[in-house]
């Protein structure tokens, strides 16, 4: 009978032991990040796979793998981003998001990662568009809380700014007439061009310089820290680079 006991302490012990390894390691390891997955080529869904894609999307997985974390995508429209981060529904924003002092009294921001400018964008045989003076009395199309938002907003004599929840609407905005064009972020302009060369175009060089930043909680300071330090080695090693070229070609 006694031998029969020790038996079974064992096996309880192994199974205590393995349930708290699980335990550990599901605990280590999942970072929610909040994305709006409609910016290509930084984040968008790979309409053969049906996974989430792009720059960003290559970055943060290669950040994970570096902590050592699973990284789970939560796609979240881009003016929500901020008031869910704070809320608690992800731990890290990872969306082409440029660092402002405005966002920075909010969220704490991470080292830049990518830097980029707005660019105007408008249809092929608009002629009359091509700097920013040029934009007076004309109807611009945005994405709602982008920084192409807050420009055109800041431009004096716009007709009027309309914003829309996605970048794809805008730019559908002035394809289709609705807008006489848009202010965006550079590549993501010359993504568009790119799959629409018969009706967009961007016209002129960037009229402003930005940087991106991945947005924790203040109070996560830890998470900060790990982000950074993983960013950091994956510019030291190469990996940055390599995923750059990908997405990018070589800079």
């Amino acid at each position: 009978m006694k031998r029969w006991s020790a038996v079974v302490a064992a096996v309880l012990l192994v199974a205590a032991v393995s349930l708290m390894i699980s335990m550990g390691a599901a605990a280590q390891e999942v970072i929610r990040v909040g994305a709006d997955t409609a910016f290509p080529p930084f984040e968008f869904v790979d309409e053969a796979t049906g996974e989430y894609t792009g720059f960003d999307m290559d970055l943060i997985r290669a950040i994970g793998e570096q902590m050592g974390v699973k990284v789970e995508i939560v796609n979240t429209v881009f003016d929500s981003l901020i008031p869910a981060l704070l809320l608690g529904e992800f731990d890290v924003i990872v969306s082409a998001m440029t660092i402002t002092e405005e966002r920075a009294q909010t969220v704490a921001f991470t080292d830049p990662y990518f830097r980029t400018g707005l660019v105007i964008a408008t249809r092929p045989d608009n002629t009359s568009i091509k700097t920013t003076d040029d934009l007076k009395g004309k109807i611009v199309a945005v994405q709602m809380g982008s920084t192409g938002h807050f420009a055109a907003d800041a431009l004096p004599g716009v007709g009027r700014v309309d914003p829309y929840q996605f970048v794809d609407q805008a730019m559908t905005a002035v394809i289709i007439g609705a807008a006489d064009a848009a202010i965006l972020d550079e590549l993501v302009a010359i993504e568009y061009m790119q799959a629409h060369p018969a009706s967009i175009k961007v016209v002129g060089e960037p009229f402003t310089t930005e940087e991106y930043g991945m947005a924790v909680r203040p109070s996560d300071t830890e998470l900060l820290q790990r982000i950074n330090a993983a960013l950091a080695e994956l510019r030291a090693n190469g990996t940055y680079d390599q995923l750059y070229e990908k997405w990018f070609g070589v800079d």
